[in-house]
């Protein structure tokens, strides 16, 4: 690799990596039609809209949250100063207690990416800090993203009418 490929990779890595949020409106960011919200309802069918970090207080009690993943699920991640709109990641597949592949829209502006790493790097194994697979770089992102959880399409637990 040539110093002029490292520093197109750093400019690349700085100058985008705050931007990979996602809002879920109009499904229109600042980078065109491609959002990880419309992009996950699409792929998943769950009746959520808005933000990403919104949809898991919009989910409760419409469908079932877990800190143990699933192919399928949705993983939420939180609001923060670099994703202000959070983010949503489909579960595409488990790879073991700490590793999944997702499918996800607008982590790398204006793409759509399947199959990327995510590992749960959180202390308690319990999926609430993550780093993601950084692709323009080819390697793990070195941010921690702190994150809700998964959204199940399964119903929430209800109680049963005899408790």
């Amino acid at each position: 690799m040539t110093v002029r490929d490292m520093l197109v990779r750093w400019l690349m890595l700085c100058g985008l990596l705050p931007l990979a949020a996602c809002g879920g409106g109009s499904g229109r960011g600042w980078n065109g039609p491609v959002q990880c919200a419309p992009y996950a309802r699409s792929v998943t069918g769950l009746r959520l809209s808005g933000a990403a970090a919104g949809w898991w207080r919009q989910s409760e009690g419409a469908y079932a949250h877990t800190r143990v993943p699933a192919p399928g699920e949705v993983l939420v991640f939180r609001s923060t100063r670099r994703l202000p709109d959070g983010h949503v990641s489909v579960v595409r597949q488990v790879r073991g207690s700490r590793a999944i592949l997702v499918d996800q829209a607008n982590w790398v502006p204006g793409r759509i990416d399947r199959g990327i790493p995510v590992v749960d790097v959180s202390q308690a194994n319990d999926w609430s800090a993550v780093r993601v697979w950084w692709q323009p770089v080819h390697s793990m992102g070195k941010s921690v993203y702190p994150t809700y959880g998964f959204i199940s399409r399964d119903l929430p637990d209800r109680p049963s009418p005899d408790a």
